[in-house]
């Protein structure tokens, strides 16, 4: 079986971008939280629509990634956008990044199993400096039913009440929904999907 690393290096390497070159929309709503000219951590971005997007508006951006592929993609759409975006090759089920050192952390759709989850939430929390907010966009268990993108096991797949326990302590929610939604990004979400969406303040 392919490991996720080479699962993702194939992905992006098909032609074009699997999710599109515009940002998400739920991103683009919650983006007037974070101060201007933010450092913004973006993990899992993929083949960067999201940081590319966030640099755009003036804020210093890390996207990480397991996906060699896909940073490259990334570097090569911040070049045509004309921004400047810190990549980073990682595993998310290790990685630790220094302490209070981002102001905001934006996860869209980086869906992590179970055992590694938690940890590496409350990890990515710590990255921050307090008063900094996490805006996080995750398919739901019940995703399941819907053919519009995601994960096919529950395991990898988010409630709102799994979210309120991983950063328990670390974050104060200021939103904790799930609802159905309409999505739009590349060939890879289209259509009526059931997402979890969170958004928290570091203590």
């Amino acid at each position: 079986m392919n490991s996720p690393l080479n699962f993702w290096d194939q992905r992006f390497a098909e032609p074009g971008f699997k999710y599109g070159t515009e940002p998400n929309a739920f991103l683009m709503e919650q983006a007037s939280r974070l101060p201007a000219a933010s450092a913004v951590l973006v993990p899992g971005d993929g083949e960067g629509r999201n940081g590319v997007w966030l640099a755009a508006q003036g804020h210093r951006v890390t996207s990480v990634d397991s996906s060699a592929v896909g940073l490259q993609k990334a570097r090569e759409l911040a070049s045509d956008r004309g921004v400047a975006l810190t990549t980073e090759l990682v595993d998310l089920a290790d990685w630790s990044p220094a302490p209070d050192s981002f102001d905001a952390v934006v996860l869209i759709y980086t869906h992590l199993p179970d055992a590694i989850r938690r940890g590496a939430h409350r990890r990515l929390a710590h990255s921050m400096k307090r008063g900094g907010h996490l805006v996080l966009e995750a398919f739901h268990p019940n995703q399941l039913n819907y053919t519009s993108g995601g994960p096919k096991d529950a395991d990898m797949l988010y409630t709102p009440a799994q979210l309120d326990a991983d950063f328990d302590g670390l974050m104060r929610p200021v939103l904790s929904w799930c609802g159905e939604v309409t999505l739009s990004e590349g060939p890879g979400h289209q259509g009526p999907a059931f997402v979890t969406r969170w958004v928290g303040v570091r203590l």
